[in-house]
């Protein structure tokens, strides 16, 4: 245990000597995969798959605000739809405007989730997404986490019906955004994944929120406990169905994932917890303080005692 204290000082005192490298290349990768993802999955305008265009962007990414990859994904994401299908290219656009004005007008902090969700989908651990919101995010961030959800699967609803997408222009353009909008809304799946990581999202926050030791331990347990039971649930009732071994294989990945981010993020050594006891003159304050666990990572220094004889 010790070694990993040491190792995670020393991590740390090596990313704020380097942030401003490590910052940009990482933002660069992240790019680079959400692009190489869009283009993998959709791929329907030649353009965005030139390797130029996809540098570039990536590029660009590497010095923008992290938030602004969200919209440049999103930008990627609407071209490959337009290159579809003009109607379902309108859908999504008008609905990523929504949420744009509706959430990002109020709190514009967790528009990465938007990008981040999908991208754990594809990564086949989704289970991992509520864990990660609910230990570091409020519950404003159940917005784009859900719009992340449904972002997938429009995403996978453009690529299994792209031929029937693309040959569609002998039916009624009214009926066919309705054929469309039913298609997305009535995603049995989708509903079913988006419900069971708000519910799960919500549920971690809550507990590790709690002034109670180990929080965010309990609060991983139980939410991946209330996420299992929300999906054996759903699948039971709204007739869907999910592979066992792919789901006990993400949900073991996503909850030692989730305790690495707790190792680094919150540890505290709840042995020396302190209750403290203060007023000022309109309140009693009455506060509880775990220290965090800090360790300071050893200087090795090598000092010669013997002068080294030349041959």
């Amino acid at each position: 245990m010790m070694g990993l204290l040491v190792f995670k000082e020393q991590l740390k005192t090596f990313y704020g000597g380097y942030s401003y490298v490590i910052d940009p290349i990482k933002k660069a990768v992240l790019s680079l995969t959400v692009f190489l993802l869009l283009n993998g999955s959709l791929g329907f305008m030649e353009f965005l798959k030139n390797p130029a265009v996809v540098a570039a962007a990536s590029l660009l990414g590497a010095f923008l605000p992290l938030g602004m990859l969200t919209w440049m994904a999103a930008a990627f994401l609407l071209l490959h739809l337009y290159s579809l299908s003009l109607e379902l290219a309108v859908i999504t656009g008008i609905l990523v405007l929504i949420v744009a004005i509706v959430y990002c007008g109020l709190q514009p902090g967790y528009t990465i989730l938007m990008v981040v969700g999908p991208l754990l989908f594809f990564l086949r651990v989704p289970y991992l997404l509520p864990l990660l919101v609910g230990l570091s995010c409020g519950l404003s961030a159940l917005v784009p986490m859900c719009f992340g959800v449904f972002i997938y699967y429009l995403v996978v609803y453009a690529r299994q019906n792209a031929g029937v997408l693309a040959a569609a222009g002998t039916i009624d353009i009214t009926q066919k955004y309705m054929q469309i909008l039913n298609s997305l809304l009535a995603n049995k799946m989708m509903l079913l994944m988006a419900a069971a990581a708000a519910l799960a999202a919500a549920a971690v926050y809550f507990i590790r929120s709690l002034p109670i030791d180990h929080a965010w331990t309990i609060a991983i347990v139980v939410g991946t406990a209330v996420e299992l039971a929300a999906i054996f649930v759903g699948q039971s009732t709204m007739d869907v169905s999910l592979s066992i071994g792919s789901l006990a294989v993400g949900t073991l990945v996503s909850v030692a994932a989730a305790f690495i981010f707790q190792f680094f993020a919150f540890a505290v050594d709840y042995s020396r917890t302190e209750f403290l006891q203060f007023q000022d003159d309109e309140y009693y304050y009455y506060v509880k303080a775990v220290p965090k666990i800090a360790v300071t990572a050893p200087d090795v220094k090598v000092q010669r005692i013997n002068k080294r004889k030349e041959l």
